[in-house]
């Protein structure tokens, strides 16, 4: 009989290594810095021994001059090269159709886990594989599951998923978190092209939603088609529950639009799932370090920055020993640690979560700046802005210009966008001109129905 993924996936290890629900963060209240550093000391032990055998890290780490024993612990780790998805995509190309990052072959015969196997979007190119075992699949499901269940969903809830359902990771991730174990009903409806944006306002108030998770973009979109249909928001459509990624929607601007619903922010990449989430006592995203090493790193540079200083977010996860293993990959999304100790008890760290990404930053007069905080500024100062925004960047005559094209409801004033001008020179020390438009005017542009994530940056220098 076949190693099937049921024998594979080692549950009670995974209820064991990864608590959720009631059991999170009763089961790490009682543990140490340095008892929760034994244990990942373990892990990344395990981690590695399974890595130097995979073919893609074994040429990475030989080639910078690292050799099996050289990492003693967590105080080593820095010593080893960090890898991008451009090294995944180079390791594609060169071993077609997945690449030699893989590590199946590394099992013995009649004990090699399936693969299960998604992609990115692939918007920017080939999509690369996303591959995953049946242990660390399950592990990452778990951990979603925690956030979830830490920002109180229930199995009695009704979630409508706006993340897309295709070959991508998201919403088949998302859908077995929720079904494997929250066991709340699940609405698989995707994004505006899986499913017109007019027709799962029907379906939510059809089948009782009370949750929402995905990209806050499209769930903001979705308040306001409710109200074009004669919905109130909160009121024909209960929603209680957002976990979404927020980008540069607020908490409270998002809340507000769906009548009051609670909303909690996370984050994660699809080669790792979910890093970090946010909790109740909302003093940012609690890392979970039972499952990651993160580190926070100098775009430029590569060493760690001081505690507060914005970086780079570079992952190793501890529970990837079956399939693709991840050390030291750099996201390139940007963070900052969040000081001071952690208010539910446990010996987690705190990031304030995702706030751009270095590979997507703008370098404007000698100032970095990043499109989804520029958005963020502005759609908290305007009234009756939509939420949809979209940064170009010119050059003219070897001088950068950068404009940021905002939706607002109503007539456009003058006064409006003289004062947003102001608000960005003050708060940016750059100056950035400001256009307002009118809702749905960036639609095409930013291809909020169609795209997991937005476009928020054009940057037409080139």
């Amino acid at each position: 009989m076949a190693y099937d993924y049921f024998q594979a996936m080692d549950h009670p290890g995974l209820v064991r290594d990864h608590p959720i629900g009631p059991d999170f963060p009763r089961a790490f209240a009682q543990l140490s810095r340095d008892e929760l550093r034994a244990r990942q000391e373990a892990a990344l032990r395990r981690v590695l021994g399974f890595a130097w055998q995979v073919p893609f890290y074994r040429r990475l780490w030989s080639a910078a001059g690292a050799k099996p024993g050289d990492i003693g612990g967590l105080d080593d780790l820095a010593c080893l090269p960090a890898y991008d998805k451009a090294d995944l995509m180079r390791s594609v190309a060169e071993h077609p159709p997945i690449g030699d990052f893989h590590g199946r072959d590394v099992h013995p015969p009649g004990q090699r886990p399936p693969i299960i196997m998604h992609t990115t979007s692939g918007t920017t190119g080939t999509p690369q594989p996303l591959l995953f075992g049946p242990r660390s699949r399950e592990a990452q499901n778990r951990l979603l599951a925690r956030m979830y269940l830490l920002a109180g969903m229930t199995e009695e809830d009704v979630v409508h998923s706006v993340y897309g359902h295709g070959m991508v990771n998201g919403g088949h991730y998302v859908r077995e978190a929720v079904l494997h174990f929250v066991g709340a009903r699940f609405m698989s409806a995707g994004t505006g092209v899986e499913t017109r944006t007019a027709q799962q306002v029907f379906l939510m108030r059809e089948f009782g939603a009370t949750c929402i998770v995905g990209f806050a973009d499209y769930i903001r979109r979705l308040a306001d088609a409710a109200r074009e249909a004669g919905l109130e928001p909160g009121r024909d459509l209960p929603i209680r529950l957002i976990c979404a990624h927020l980008g540069s929607e607020s908490q409270a601007s998002l809340g507000a639009a769906w009548g009051g619903a609670q909303v909690f922010d996370w984050y994660g990449v699809g080669d790792t799932g979910i890093i970090a989430g946010e909790g109740p006592d909302r003093t940012g995203m609690h890392v979970y370090e039972d499952a990651h090493i993160l580190e926070i790193v100098d775009p430029d540079t590569g060493a760690a920055v001081p505690e507060g200083r914005l970086g780079d977010m570079v992952c190793t996860c501890l529970f990837k020993d079956d399939i693709f293993p991840i050390i030291r990959f750099n996201t390139h999304d940007v963070t900052e640690e969040v000081a001071g100790p952690n208010p539910l008890g446990i010996p987690f760290r705190r990031i304030r979560g995702f706030l751009g990404r270095s590979d997507n930053m703008v370098k404007l007069r000698g100032i970095n700046l990043f499109p989804t905080g520029i958005g963020a500024l502005l759609v908290e100062a305007a009234p009756g802005a939509t939420g949809e925004f979209l940064c170009r960047v010119t050059r003219t005559d070897g001088r950068d210009a950068m404009r940021v094209h905002l939706e607002v409801q109503g007539m456009p004033q003058d006064t409006l966008r003289a004062r947003l001008e102001d608000l960005l020179r003050t708060r940016l020390g750059v100056e950035v001109a400001v256009a307002l438009e009118a809702p749905g005017a960036l639609a095409a542009l930013t291809q909020v129905e169609a795209r997991q994530k937005a476009i928020r940056l054009l940057d037409e220098r080139a």
